[in-house]
């Protein structure tokens, strides 16, 4: 008797997890052999593990007509969320290195029927809409996938008009000793986080939440812990960021 679609989805992303062997010599190579025998999966089981992706974007004001850019977008879900607005925006660019991931996203927009929407092979580093800024810059879960993180967070504000709205969702682990305002994670959170994730490229920093605040006026910060997929009583952290880009005098990134 076949196991049911949802048991039998879930066994491929667990073997994936947990056997199979990233092979590649760059990034983006890296990627395609983490991801190409999962990517169809992805969605179902990611739902259970990534938390606060709905909340984090539903937090957001979408201006009409606004150009929206998601960083390490994979399969292209996070429009899902914010469906409803998607007709009234100019320009949604779903961005990623991830060619598996992003024919689930150009299969999503084709059957959605969203014209708006654009999935498109670039690195989250250089990225540049068509239109040369960006209303609003997600990362949701991709921050801590991208190896010159801090290059991404540069980027976006390099292209984020002032005024602007980043929103970010990632997993992380704090700093040793945070500054007043960060929570503070015990020796064993930090370390036992750090070494789970990083098994699957995926690396916890306790830096994300300063360079942050260093360069955009926080609008909200959630610092949580959500469940794990058949894992009872464990939990990771996790944070949502929102912050604004000064309309003022831009500091300079270096």
């Amino acid at each position: 008797m076949p196991l049911p679609q949802s048991i039998s989805s879930n066994a491929r992303v667990l073997w994936h997890l947990a056997l199979n062997r990233v092979t590649g010599n760059t990034h983006e190579e890296r990627l395609s052999s983490f991801y190409e025998g999962q990517a169809g999966d992805y969605d179902s089981f990611r739902k259970k593990l990534l938390h606060g992706r709905q909340e984090m974007l539903e937090s957001i004001v979408f201006p009409d007509d606004g150009i929206w850019v998601d960083l390490g977008a994979g399969t292209g879900s996070n429009a899902e969320y914010v469906s409803e607005t998607i007709p009234r925006l100019k320009k949604v660019y779903q961005v990623d290195l991830c060619e598996p991931l992003l024919d689930v996203a150009r299969e999503r927009v084709k059957e959605r029927n969203w014209p708006q929407i654009v999935p498109i092979h670039a690195d989250a580093t250089k990225f540049t809409p068509e239109e040369g800024y960006a209303d609003v810059v997600t990362f949701s879960y991709s921050l801590t996938m991208i190896p010159d993180w801090f290059a991404a967070i540069d980027n976006a504000y390099r292209i984020l008009k002032p005024g602007g709205v980043i929103g970010i969702v990632d997993f992380f682990v704090s700093r040793k000793y945070p500054a007043d305002g960060f929570i503070k994670h015990p020796w064993s959170t930090r370390n036992f986080w750090t070494v789970w994730f990083s098994s699957d490229n995926v690396f916890l920093n306790g830096d994300h939440l300063p360079y942050l605040h260093k360069y955009f006026e926080p609008l909200r910060l959630e610092q949580r812990r959500g469940k794990v997929p058949f894992l009872p009583l464990v939990r990771a952290p996790h944070y949502i960021f929102l912050g604004k880009k000064s309309e003022k005098t831009e500091p300079t990134i270096s």
